[in-house]
């Protein structure tokens, strides 16, 4: 795309909307009023990175031809899909319970555990991806000395 590759566009847009994803699934988790008037962006802000990670990966590999093997990252950036789908599943799963006032209490409850714990699961995923980017793109070159 105007001779920049598409991998780093596209990754930019994980990399933003994936943990606004996960700080919104806990968010929403946690306030009612919030997932009422948040869930469905944070919906839909799922959904989207969720799409472009396959994206991601395959314009990572194209890339990879080009620059040589970028080691662990291309590993863990194909794990990746695993962390956001069930995510995605999980803030559906929210949204559409609190729609339906019969089914609060114990499901909801326990959707909203097991979407914090997905939240975090992905989190740390999303940072190893991208720490092991860095790392490939960059190497040594950048330090941690300030």
């Amino acid at each position: 795309m105007n001779g920049i590759p598409i991998h780093p566009l596209v990754v930019h847009a994980v990399v933003v909307l994936l943990p606004l994803a996960i700080l919104g699934t806990i968010a929403i988790a946690f306030r009612e009023t919030w997932r009422k008037a948040y869930g469905h962006l944070v919906l839909a802000c799922a959904a989207v990175a969720t799409a472009l990670i396959p994206v991601a990966t395959s314009s990572g590999e194209a890339l990879e031809k080009h620059v040589g093997d970028p080691g662990k990252h291309a590993q863990l950036g194909d794990q990746l899909i695993w962390f956001a789908l069930p995510l995605l599943a999980l803030d559906l799963a929210l949204v559409y319970l609190t729609r339906r006032p019969p089914a609060k209490g114990t499901a909801l409850k326990a959707v909203a555990a097991l979407s914090i714990v997905a939240a975090v699961a992905a989190g740390v995923q999303v940072y190893r991806v991208g720490d092991s980017g860095a790392r490939a793109a960059w190497g040594d070159q950048v330090s941690s000395h300030g």
